[in-house]
């Protein structure tokens, strides 16, 4: 580990203990901030980099060890929120916390209080204004008056930032991101990772947790690698790979897969999905068509209407007009979800928690829900086999979990994304639709999920994959369709088919030559 000078630490958290039961989250974990720098905590799914955020945030209580924030010092039984508050910690998540149909001034209010007068009115010119010089000062391109749901994805995560700090004075507070960019486009992220650039730069200290590898580097001058609970490498003003930060969270080496076209034989000519001026929400006329054992990625700009096409496909929402032809069978549009399923279609949504997990029933229980009729016996459930089944799953799809019966929920988020897609896999579908699948996903887990992937189209699965990350569509894809406007506007295979290249197109007007759509 690199040491560093203890007058530049604003955070440091020494010999830091957690235990769930005979499980160690942490075990004597170490972490240290320098005023003024980006510092990237890294880890797979399991290796204690949440928990060190949630007794950072007063969720949890530490078992042992020493918390030192500026000039303070506590220990863990007297570490609060309150306390974290008051040192200067403050927090962003993942999920925002705004009020879209609210105005940016009214969500600054929610948080810091309105300004009243002795009758208690609203004085809402000086809201306007405090809050405009706070978005000023942030480089925020908004006004007071717009309302959160009229932002740029980039836009509404500064002010979630600007809101968190609208009372600290930027030397002194320090910022804790979990997973900023994980339900961003590439070039929303880019935007909003210049501008956490810009703040440290001004005296800033940041703290960032982050799946998304070449988003780290770019940003992060620090970094800090947790893996089973423990400290394992401390990086200070270093510029390590890719590769290297991977070796540390792994402990081995890890294989980069070759690009999917590199990987595979010539693909098969059967048509295993055709769109054809499909019209559906945000979609204004798409056509595609999918091969069986090829793997074709959907690429566009927030509401260009990638989820919409999955759904649609999938019997989620009815079309309005245009056809879909499953393999080699036309569609009537009064399909439901359920016909689809028999018709060997599955599809892993975008929001695991909300529409593809049970998260208050078993590991094991998700696995069965796509396949109960196998296990169903006149006496009941066969509960012995269903186990049986379930093990079996979780090995092959290397799912780490104690054990089958263990709740969802205590699944990292890693491995409930393999569980949920070694659920539809195990109905051995014909076209398999992916919707953001690696999304908060660490990379040990994505590697796996990606080898999933391929390994089903070598069986001859169709598969359509709609994703945010350019440099996943590339190492994943065969050929990837961007959709602009509702339609697609090109598609990208062989030499072309680069992340620049990719973000060139999708955010272009336009039209490049596209590939065979026979």
């Amino acid at each position: 580990m690199t040491s560093t000078h203890s007058e530049d630490i604003v955070v440091r958290l020494s010999e830091l203990c957690k235990a769930f039961g005979s499980t160690k989250a942490l075990d004597e974990a170490e972490l240290a901030l320098r005023r003024g720098t980006v510092h990237a905590l890294l880890g797979g799914n399991g290796s204690g980099k949440s928990t060190a955020i949630k007794i950072l945030a007063g969720v949890y209580e530490a078992d042992a060890g020493v918390i030192q924030v500026g000039s303070g010092t506590w220990s863990p039984h007297t570490w609060s929120a309150s306390a974290g508050k008051s040192a200067g910690l403050r927090f962003v998540h993942q999920d925002l916390g705004l009020f879209d149909e609210l105005s940016v001034a009214e969500n600054f209010a929610l948080d810091a209080g309105y300004p009243t007068t002795a009758a208690w009115s609203v004085r809402w010119k000086e809201l306007e204004r405090r809050v405009g010089e706070l978005l000023d000062r942030f480089e925020i391109a908004a006004t007071p008056r717009q309302t959160v749901d009229s932002l740029r994805p980039a836009q509404r995560t500064m002010v979630a930032i600007a809101r968190a700090l609208q009372d600290q004075d930027s030397s002194s507070a320090v910022l804790v991101l979990d997973e900023p960019t994980a339900t961003l486009p590439v070039h929303e992220s880019e935007l909003l990772l210049r501008a956490i650039r810009r703040r440290a730069d001004l005296g800033q200290t940041v703290l960032m947790v982050s799946h998304r590898m070449q988003e780290v580097l770019s940003v992060a001058h620090d970094f800090t690698v947790f893996r089973d609970g423990r400290t394992v490498a401390t990086l200070v003003e270093e510029n390590p790979t890719e590769q290297h930060l991977i070796s540390l969270m792994t402990g081995h080496e890890l294989e980069r897969a070759p690009a999917a076209t590199a990987s595979r034989p010539a693909l098969a000519k059967t048509v295993s999905l055709r769109v054809e001026d499909l019209v559906a929400g945000p979609l204004r006329g798409v056509s595609l068509t999918v091969r069986q054992g090829e793997i074709v990625g959907v690429a566009g700009l927030v509401g260009s209407g990638r989820s919409s096409l999955l759904k649609t496909v999938f019997g989620v929402h009815p079309p309005e007009s245009g056809t879909v032809v499953v393999n080699g069978r036309l569609q009537s549009g009064a399909e439901d979800v359920m016909a689809r399923m028999e018709q060997g279609v599955a599809y892993v949504a975008e929001d695991r928690v909300a529409e593809s997990s049970f998260m208050e029933l078993t590991v094991r229980e998700n696995l069965s829900i796509s396949a109960l009729r196998r296990f169903w016996r006149p006496r009941g459930m066969d509960l012995a086999g269903e186990r049986r089944s379930a093990a079996d799953l979780v090995r092959r799809h290397n799912v780490k979990t104690p054990a089958v019966d263990s709740v969802f929920a205590s699944l990292s988020g890693g491995n409930q994304q393999k569980a949920v897609l070694a659920r539809w896999l195990r109905r051995e579908p014909g076209l398999l639709l992916l919707d953001e699948p690696t999304q908060g996903v660490d990379v040990m887990s994505r590697k796996d999920i990606y080898d999933t992937v391929r390994r089903s189209a070598a069986a001859g699965c169709a598969v359509l994959v709609a994703s945010s990350d350019f440099i996943e569509l590339c190492e994943l894809c065969d050929r990837v369709v961007v959709l602009r406007d509702g339609v697609a506007g090109a598609e990208l295979s062989g030499t072309q088919l680069t992340p620049d290249h990719l973000t060139a197109v999708t955010q272009s007007s336009v039209p490049i030559p596209t590939g065979d759509k026979s």
